[in-house]
């Protein structure tokens, strides 16, 4: 199984074809199976440790953004610079990765 939905990378930004299903049509009995349809790309290491520590948060009932900032602050995980989460921040981040 892959990773990853190696079509959406091309789709992203792209503009809709006019004729629907052009190169995209299963083969009866023959499905291509995908767990991660809506992933473009695998995820990066700071992406799945950003995962893991609001994981972490989570299971520790944060669920308040303040509490989950302090949470990741606490655990020692900043954002990509390396600088502390600020609510800011985390929300910007959140965005971007499109959680």
């Amino acid at each position: 199984m892959k990773d990853f939905n190696e079509k959406l990378e091309s789709w992203i930004n792209s503009q809709p074809p006019r004729q629907a299903g052009i190169n995209n049509i299963q083969v009866p009995g023959n499905p291509e199976l995908l767990i991660w349809q809506t992933r473009y790309k695998a995820p990066t290491i700071y992406e799945q440790d950003f995962i893991d520590n609001l994981i972490t948060a989570f299971a520790s009932d944060k669920s308040e953004l303040t509490d989950l900032v302090n949470a990741l602050n606490e655990q020692g995980f900043s954002n990509e610079a390396g600088i502390a989460w600020t609510e800011a921040s985390f929300i910007e981040e959140i965005q971007r990765l499109g959680y």
